[in-house]
């Protein structure tokens, strides 16, 4: 039901109207109108004329979403993490502050690397190529760690994941870029596919399990059909895995292990 915009009563000190707390938290009204109606917020109560209220739990509630969204999360994902059964609240709040401190350490590094850019364009100092892009594949490499770091330690051990690390580290200036492009076309074409329908045994299926491929190959030491099929099964059988291809379109992890399962075989390694 919809209130008029003047609605802004308080009952008390801790209760808020939809455009009191709209003015409080930074958020449009319509948006918390539309957290009620799919599910996500919901008033503490509605009165007799329709107004909505909100209490402290629902503030609370409010700044958790806002933490998430502020970390990229889809709303469909922040609704099943907030109402799990066993939610945390100062376990998410940790799992908050060690997220922007990780930004903290990113952009430090980005300065640096801005700072030694101006220094080296100005004939101060002389930067190597390799220090042009360590801070990016260094946030590329945290956020795997933070991800995937424990099950793939498990399932490959730490030798073969500090190697995957040190050639990440290593990517030329091309290699880099190359590297980055590929994970963003297939991130697109995923998603594309999954809005189309394609199916794994397309060609486009086929033309998104050979770009996996090669960005796959850019970090590990050897390719293995094998590997393949139980990385792509990994994407599905871990929510953390899956959000990262499902951020923005679910589906799309699934199309890629279909994919994968359907073309890595003897005549897909022969390249036919």
């Amino acid at each position: 039901m919809y209130e008029p915009e003047q609605e802004n009563v308080r009952s008390d000190g801790r209760e808020y109207g939809i455009r009191e707390l709209s003015e409080l938290a930074g958020v449009s009204a319509r948006t918390l109108r539309y957290y009620d109606e799919i599910g996500l917020l919901k008033p503490s109560y509605v009165n007799e004329a329709g107004y909505r209220f909100y209490g402290r739990a629902e503030v609370n509630l409010l700044q958790q979403i806002l933490f998430y969204r502020e970390r990229g999360f889809g709303l469909k994902k922040i609704q099943r993490i907030l109402y799990q059964e066993h939610f945390d609240t100062l376990h998410a709040l940790e799992e908050h502050l060690l997220e922007l401190e990780e930004q903290k350490v990113h952009m430090e590094a980005l300065i640096r690397t801005v700072q030694q850019t101006i220094l080296s364009m100005k004939g101060e100092y002389e930067m190597s190529d390799k220090e042009k892009f360590e801070a990016f594949k260094e946030r590329v490499i945290r956020e795997n760690e933070e991800r995937f770091g424990p099950e793939a330690r498990e399932k490959y051990g730490d030798g073969e994941v500090d190697a995957v690390n040190r050639r990440l580290m290593n990517l030329t200036e091309e290699e880099w870029e190359r590297f980055q492009n590929l994970g963003a076309e297939i991130r697109q074409r995923l998603k594309e596919g999954v809005l189309a329908g394609i199916r794994p045994d397309s060609e486009e299926a086929r033309r998104i399990v050979l770009l996996h491929k090669e960005w796959l190959g850019m970090t590990w030491k050897k390719y293995t059909e094998e590997a393949h099929r139980a990385i792509v099964n990994m994407y599905i059988a871990d929510e953390r895995f899956r959000d990262y291809y499902d951020r923005e379109v679910e589906g799309c992890a699934s199309l890629l292990e279909q994919s994968v399962r359907c073309w890595v075989c003897s005549s897909y390694g022969n390249g036919q």
